[in-house]
């Protein structure tokens, strides 16, 4: 059974599950799912077209699928989801999506920290963590396991890719690869995500791969076609090498330059 506060505003016709704990002066409008044993804390807000999954959490003065930041918004009909097990920290703001995608999303055990901003129709797949003060502009797209550390500027329609991590402060404007480590200024690979990559099982084998393909991207002296070209025709086939040359070649923005110090 659901424990909420009197001192809680919840529209009528808002759905919630069984077990939903609602703290004083939470606000809670209409058009609104919250799944079962989500906590929301005071002063938290959970606006029209929010979708949380189970087991959240969501710290006071949060803001969920308040309206896009975007000129082109025309009012319509759109949502912020969030998925299960996923905590959202204090002043953290997800806007709803517009018509080009009509949703932003945040996957499942994810961790939003303070004061980051999560603009609309970005997609964030599974167990992302974003840092303190990350501010990520509109239909950015990151993917599971990546890190954005804290300060970090994100610009719109960029794409991180899954297990990287960005050290704190970093302004990207180009799409990182899977497996990365990106930082510096301007932006750059500075290498692989080891510590992170071992945390996760990654054998040896997988790691030696991913270096290798990464030395035929940034440390060859080839062009990006011509090292795709190398890593295709003399590195075995694996998941790592598709994940690898799949993203890069999707790339619109172009991915980040080599660290050239």
């Amino acid at each position: 059974m659901s424990n909420i506060s009197s001192l809680a505003y919840i529209h009528p016709s808002a759905d919630i599950g069984e077990d939903v704990i609602v703290e004083p002066f939470a606000y809670i409008e209409n058009n609104v799912v919250i799944g079962a044993g989500t906590r929301i804390m005071p002063h938290a807000c959970v606006m029209s077209g929010a979708r949380i999954g189970k087991n959240c959490t969501i710290f006071p003065n949060a803001v969920i699928s308040g309206i896009p930041q975007d000129l082109k918004f025309d009012n319509e009909e759109s949502f912020a989801i969030i998925g299960d097990n996923t905590i959202v920290r204090e002043c953290v703001t997800v806007n709803r999506g517009t018509k080009s995608r009509g949703q932003t999303v945040v996957g499942d055990n994810c961790l939003l920290m303070a004061y980051c901003h999560v603009a609309h129709d970005c997609v964030l797949k599974d167990h992302v963590i974003i840092g303190n003060t990350v501010q990520l502009a509109g239909e950015v797209e990151i993917d599971d396991y990546a890190i954005i550390s804290g300060g970090t500027l994100v610009h719109q329609f960029t794409r991180v890719g899954k297990h990287t991590m960005i050290q704190g402060g970093t302004r990207l404007g180009k799409d990182i690869p899977p497996y990365s480590v990106a930082g510096r200024e301007p932006v750059s690979y500075v290498g692989i995500n080891i510590v992170g990559l071992r945390r996760r099982g990654f054998t040896r084998e997988q790691i030696n791969t991913i270096q290798e393909i990464y030395r035929y991207l940034y440390l060859s002296g080839y062009n990006i076609t011509q090292a795709i070209e190398r890593i295709e025709s003399e590195l075995t086939e694996s998941d790592e090498r598709t994940d690898i040359i799949d993203f890069v070649r999707a790339s619109s923005r172009g991915v980040v330059r080599g660290n050239m110090d």
